[in-house]
């Protein structure tokens, strides 16, 4: 009788080690009994029947996937490839373990659907200027679709996008062309304020008897340097009445 009563404290202690499940701070025990699903584990240290039950864990923590690149034509017919990567957490242990086979392979496979219909629906140039804009569309596509599976998605980002190589060349002539047009009119601008500040100097001259003389005998004496330098001189006329009263 005590050899029996070993024999089966034996048997329940084999049980009991092979029944236990520790589970991490991350994650959660979904557990099935007879492939019914019966329980939600917490973490830390937990005990099923063996053969009768088994535990599925699922990581709770936030995710990323990467969308692999699609190539897409835009609203105004540019083939572009582009790819992203999707940031989601498993609210639901539950939904996403019963609702789907895979829920990580899923949410990648919505948001690529999404990705291409978003993306089809804009123009490049509002793609490459509005690039958090188009993200936030994506994931709101992908997070209204995903919550049945108890899935929230936290974040898109759109991360390459990749444009046909004559699109680039035009891209690099119109900013080089762009780049051009602002150095014009930037030294256009640095024309006009020189011509407005010697108006100005000209015209207080103009207003000091004899200044505009006295300025040209300035210029005289600086073009005289040079020995060498051969200058023709034509004197307004009245310099000689300035040069007289300068004498006196």
């Amino acid at each position: 009788m005590g050899g029996l009563l070993f024999f089966l404290l034996i048997i329940i202690g084999i049980v009991l080690i092979t029944g236990i499940r520790v589970i991490n701070q991350y994650e959660r025990g979904i557990v099935f009994t007879l492939g019914k699903f019966t329980s939600l584990r917490s973490p830390g240290l937990n005990i099923i029947i063996p053969v009768i039950q088994t535990m599925r864990k699922v990581d709770v923590r936030s995710t990323p996937v990467d969308v692999p690149k699609q190539e897409v034509i835009t609203k105004d017919n540019v083939t572009i490839g582009v790819d992203a990567v999707v940031y989601f957490r498993v609210i639901d242990p539950a939904k996403a373990v019963l609702e789907t086979t895979n829920y990580a392979y899923a949410t990648s496979q919505f948001a690529q659907a999404a990705l291409r219909d978003v993306v089809g629906n804009v123009e490049m140039d509002e793609l490459l200027g509005k690039r958090e804009e188009v993200s936030t569309q994506i994931k709101t596509i992908v997070d209204s679709e995903t919550d049945k599976w108890g899935i929230d998605v936290e974040n898109v980002k759109l991360q390459n996008i990749e444009l046909p190589q004559d699109m680039k060349r035009a891209m690099a002539k119109q900013a080089e062309a762009e780049r051009e047009r602002r150095a014009v009119i930037i030294n256009a601008e640095g024309e006009k304020a020189a011509a407005q500040q010697v108006a100005e100097a000209a015209a207080m001259l103009s207003r000091i008897p004899g200044g505009v003389s006295i300025r040209t005998l300035q210029t005289l004496e600086k073009i005289s340097v040079e020995a060498s330098q051969k200058t023709v001189i034509v004197l307004p006329t009245d310099l000689a009445g300035t040069v007289k009263n300068l004498i006196k």
